[in-house]
């Protein structure tokens, strides 16, 4: 016995996917399959959700940290930098700040 599950959705939404899953080889519909097949063999989502942190680098330990700054140093000898202005908006735009 099968049943039926109809989601509504933005049609750019639709269409996006359609097209993606098409150029994956396979249709909206199955991918939907896919991942309620995913969900129910993963007890969970088949992916992480998260919610985005405020600091990004809360997280990090204080090795962790040291060694991002290392890296930091290395790219800015060898020229590997970018504005001030440039790297704020870039943060801006990727946190939602």
């Amino acid at each position: 016995m099968t049943s039926t599950i109809q989601v509504r959705v933005d049609e750019d939404l639709k269409q996006k996917s359609d097209s993606l899953f098409k150029a994956l080889g396979t249709d909206t519909t199955s991918a939907i399959r896919m991942f309620l097949v995913q969900a129910v063999a993963n007890n969970g989502f088949p992916f992480e959700i998260k919610r985005p942190m405020d600091n990004p680098f809360a997280a990090l330990s204080e090795d962790e940290l040291m060694k991002k700054l290392e890296t930091s140093r290395k790219h800015a000898k060898k020229g590997k930098v970018k504005e001030a202005d440039e790297f704020i908006e870039e943060m801006r735009a990727k946190y939602d700040l």
